[in-house]
């Protein structure tokens, strides 16, 4: 009976060094420091290895003796087709993509549901610093993240946490320049349609309590920036409706619109915590027959390319920029103690979605 066929072992690093000769730290070398050896040497080698079948260092025995992943984390506390599905995040991830790329690192996604306690994913992440996107104050996921001992950049949200770095936009001077421009349009029965306030499903009117207890300080601020234009003309912010949604959506955006206006048919102003929201709210409107702005005025917040191609009025954040600056904060830190926060810059774009405000003679009842 004929025995097994005879099966090849793969070339190590010590056989193939053995095979050229040459000691395993020339091999070595030639894949982690070509500018240690000479071209041809480094070819020698190279050849070498793709003649035996040496596939090069492993690369987790490698990140074993140098305690390095080559890896950034960004940690994301939605599914992980957010990443790829929402705008903002999009152009966040690319400018965050884009500084590992230059950095010659890697990123890991790390998605994990705000509705879940589960921090094992945090825990057995392999990489060398966080960056975590917009993510609640009390997320459990974000106080894994600071249990680790690497470095951590926050991007939005939370604010406030002992020595760690930040990149934000200042949401709340943005959305008060917004609502000047409305104020100064002649609105003063606004509504708000806002994103979800806490990490628990909740879908409707959202209380003036629930306005200030949010744990999403970004969500809070916007709010704060239209409340703060609106006192300044003297309106009653307690009689101004807000309605929350907890998916991020063009579909939440247009059921808010409808919740609000059944109830507030006099609002001549939609502002939206973002320009999703105000893409779905637009998008009712539309479906109803409300002319915009004639009848309605929408805004947004964010300055997203779907924004920029319907006209909305919004507020323009540099989210890819945004991105960038996290992941250079977070590669570059080195041995720095003292952290560095980062306010960039916001735009107001007055679009076609924004108009004088109609006068009460001048409605219907009813939407």
């Amino acid at each position: 009976m004929s025995g097994p066929p005879h099966v090849r072992r793969p070339a190590t690093l010590a056989s193939l060094a053995a095979e050229l000769g040459v000691s395993r730290t020339t091999v070595s070398n030639a894949y982690n420091r070509p500018d240690q050896l000479s071209a041809p040497l480094r070819e020698k080698v190279l050849e070498a290895a793709r003649r035996l079948g040496y596939p090069g260092p492993d690369p987790v025995a490698r990140s074993l003796r140098t305690r390095r992943a080559g890896a950034v984390g960004l940690l994301l506390t939605e599914a992980l087709s957010y990443a790829f599905r929402d705008p903002v995040a999009t152009g966040f991830l690319e400018g965050l993509a884009l500084a590992c790329e230059q950095a010659g690192q890697g990123l890991l996604l790390v998605p994990v549901s705000p509705e879940h306690a589960d921090v094992a994913a945090v825990h057995q992440a392999g990489v060398d610093g966080f960056v975590v996107y917009s993510v609640s104050e009390d997320d459990p996921h974000f106080r894994a993240v600071l249990e680790r001992p690497v470095p951590t950049v926050i991007c939005d949200q939370p604010i406030g946490v002992e020595g760690v770095d930040r990149v934000s936009v200042d949401d709340r001077d943005g959305m008060r320049a917004l609502g000047r421009h409305l104020t100064g349009l002649g609105h003063r029965r606004i509504g708000v349609l806002c994103m979800r306030l806490g990490p628990q499903r909740q879908d409707g009117p959202a209380s003036l309590a629930r306005q200030q207890e949010t744990s999403y300080p970004v969500q809070r601020e916007r709010i704060s920036g239209i409340r703060d234009a609106l006192v300044e003309v003297g309106v009653d912010w307690a009689s101004v409706p807000v309605v929350e949604r907890f998916e991020h959506s063009p579909e939440a955006g247009a059921s808010a619109a409808a919740e609000l206006l059944a109830g507030h048919p006099d609002v001549t102003a939609l502002v939206c915590t973002s320009d999703v929201i105000a893409i779905g709210a637009l998008q009712w409107a539309a479906e109803q027959g409300i002319d915009v702005p004639g009848r309605l005025t929408v805004t947004g917040f964010d300055g997203v390319p779907e924004a920029d191609r319907l006209g909305l009025t919004t507020v323009r954040q540099p989210v890819r920029r945004k991105g960038q600056v996290a992941g250079e904060l977070l590669l570059e830190r080195g041995d720095r103690n003292t952290p560095k926060y980062v306010v960039l810059p916001t735009e107001l774009v007055v679009g076609a979605t924004s108009g004088p405000a109609k006068k009460r003679e001048e409605f219907f009842s009813g939407w």
